[in-house]
């Protein structure tokens, strides 16, 4: 699987991803993660894997300025169309290798991104390398699980992750005051051939020193 195949796939459901995206999770996703980034009024967050702008929608309304980042060009679309005239600004990149510069976000969030990522550890140290002193990255995907048609039916790299795993990432990658808790939301795709799934969903954050 490539950067590519992610890229197509989501290229392919983009017009369809908003009411796809409420089948998988609710509203208590993007709650959580807001909170936990404690977003204030003028801060500049970077929504990694932003698709339709689920977070930044929740982001904007708090009073954010946010850089939605996205490798699928009609998902970009989507998010430009949406947020028209708001604080919102849309570009193109990868988990890997993100067009930000340095220190220059307040806060980073991404959701449901890591286990599309390539390299997930390196994922974390990317956007952590975005922040600014005291910035904070929050993270919400899935635990671990055993749905292997994931990997087919919609491209998933890895089968979620072992919260102590994503802890220990986060302070590789320079994060202090790391946390790793639950959404108390339940990710609940389909598969083609009918099968549903329940995967349960975790928060994580972190803040840059300084």
């Amino acid at each position: 699987m490539s950067n590519e195949d992610t890229r197509e796939y989501f290229n392919t459901v983009a017009t369809q991803w908003d009411e796809m995206r409420q089948q998988f999770f609710g509203e208590g996703v993007r709650v959580a993660a807001i909170r936990a980034a404690e977003i204030s009024p003028g801060a500049i967050v970077a929504d990694v894997g932003t698709g339709t702008g689920f977070l930044s929608e929740k982001a904007l309304a708090v009073g954010a300025r946010v850089i939605g980042i996205d490798s699928s060009e009609e998902m970009l679309a989507e998010t430009r169309r949406k947020f028209a005239g708001r604080s919102f600004e849309a570009r193109a990149g990868d988990v890997d290798s993100l067009p930000l510069e340095t220190g220059e976000v307040d806060a980073a969030l991404a959701n449901m991104v890591l286990h599309h990522a390539p390299n997930p550890p390196n994922a974390i140290r990317e956007m952590a390398r975005t922040l600014k002193p005291g910035g904070k990255l929050v993270i919400t995907d899935a635990d671990t699980h055993e749905h292997e048609w994931l990997r087919t039916d919609q491209l998933d790299r890895w089968l979620g992750f072992e919260r102590a795993d994503i802890a220990r990432w986060f302070e590789d990658a320079g994060l202090i005051d790391v946390a790793v808790g639950d959404t108390n939301e339940i990710c609940s795709p389909t598969a083609k051939c009918g099968e549903r799934a329940a995967i349960t969903i975790f928060i994580a954050s972190g803040r840059k020193a300084g």
